[in-house]
């Protein structure tokens, strides 16, 4: 996280966060917007080749993406069956403390898991996989493919260090579009965004 911020620019990003946090868990429809991107998230996938994903575990209102990504997963062991694709894995974020970076590990349902510092569960034991896709929460976003997220900098850390660096995609409401973000030096633009109306950057 990168402290040198004006303070008027970091105080603007903390009300954001809480502004739009509070919106979503007050979201009337939160389940219906699940719902809809839930199916945007599947057609969206389709076409992809990744075998590994990463992905979150869904905390304070956040869209959940592991019902989608089952599916994918399920999917991928059909085609399995007729000799058509490899093996698909999902993988969880566990945070190195001494980097404050991520590294994802395999999820299943029913797979062991634990609670991280932040009291997030997290897989325990799993393999440690490499994802080519890795779908990534936002509090809110903006023009450009930029993101706002809780502040801590552990996407923007761990992005600035894999190599490859996989396609990155930002899920959320469509409440949480902030025309008004600029980005920072440190921030990392995605290269796609959905939400519960569609594929909203990059734009056609």
């Amino acid at each position: 996280m990168n402290n040198n911020r004006p303070p008027d620019q970091m105080a603007r990003k903390a009300q954001w966060r809480q502004r739009l946090i509070e919106q979503r868990l007050r979201l009337g429809d939160r389940l219906a917007r699940n719902d809809a991107l839930q199916r945007v998230l599947r057609v969206w996938l389709v076409d992809r080749p990744d075998s590994a994903i990463g992905a979150y575990w869904p905390i304070k209102g956040e869209f959940d993406p592991l019902p989608a990504l089952f599916r994918w997963q399920e999917a991928g062991r059909e085609a399995d069956a007729l000799g058509a694709s490899r093996e698909r894995k999902i993988g969880l974020p566990v945070i190195d403390k001494a980097s404050k970076t991520l590294s994802f590990h395999r999820w299943y349902p029913g797979c062991p898991m634990e609670p991280d510092a932040y009291d997030i569960p997290k897989p325990c034991g799993t393999e440690r996989i490499a994802p080519t896709l890795l779908f990534v929460p936002c509090v809110g976003y903006g023009p450009g493919g930029y993101r706002l997220g809780y502040g801590g900098g552990f996407y923007d850390r761990t992005l600035a260090q894999l190599q490859p660096r996989p396609y990155t995609v930002g899920l959320a409401y469509t409440h949480g579009f902030l025309p008004e973000l600029e980005p920072e030096p440190h921030d990392w633009p995605l290269d796609a965004i959905l939400n519960d109306n569609g594929v909203v950057w990059p734009l056609d």
